[in-house]
């Protein structure tokens, strides 16, 4: 029998090692990722909070009861969304300006309609959940709509991403295979005729 190739198995062994190394990564990752939703699904029944004027993306306080005040549209953003009764159609978002002074003001779910113009509302305060959002951290979803829209979609944990056991499951089976093709290498290589 031919001799086990040293450089190509180090090779081997160090990749298998990271990646069932990434695979354990991604389940603590998942019990961290339950954790959180499980405090993100108990937000619901605390108490209201002020608006963060500067989300911490670190700690978010997604699906807590809040409002904002908004003093002025600063913009509009048409997402795709869905109302209340699960119709898609568009979330429309104001860019709101919540004080005097220059600031990131706040990101609101003013309500939802099945056309992406923008709605004619000037401002004011709204209460609503505050949601995830993928270009400001966080934005309310109001719990009454304003300007003839109909109700958003509430929030849900359900929209918040929890891939890590998959991930993990992935890791493991590139493990799997590595080795596996390893092995049937230096089979082949073993069974190979030497030459006299």
């Amino acid at each position: 029998m031919k001799g086990v190739p040293v450089f190509v198995t180090i090779i081997v062994l160090a990749a298998v090692a990271t990646m069932v190394g990434l695979g354990i990564w991604q389940l603590q990752r998942a019990d961290w990722k339950n954790d959180l939703l499980a405090t993100y699904q108990a937000a619901s029944d605390q108490p209201a909070i002020s608006y963060p004027a500067v989300p911490v993306e670190d700690n978010p306080p997604y699906f807590r009861k809040s409002s904002v005040n908004c003093l002025e549209i600063l913009g509009w953003r048409a997402v795709s969304g869905r109302n209340a009764n699960g119709q898609s159609g568009w979330a429309h978002i104001a860019h709101c300006k919540t004080s005097g002074a220059e600031g990131p003001g706040a990101q609101v779910v003013a309500g939802w309609s099945k056309s992406s113009a923008d709605p004619e509302w000037a401002g004011g305060i709204l209460n609503g959940i505050i949601a995830p959002d993928s270009q400001n951290i966080i934005r309310l979803v109001a719990s009454k709509p304003v300007a003839g829209l109909q109700k958003s979609q509430k929030p849900s944990t359900d929209d918040v991403p929890n891939n890590h056991m998959a991930y993990a499951i992935q890791w493991f089976l590139f493990a799997g295979i590595a080795l596996t093709i390893y092995f049937l290498a230096l089979r082949g290589r073993n069974k190979r005729p030497t030459k006299a």
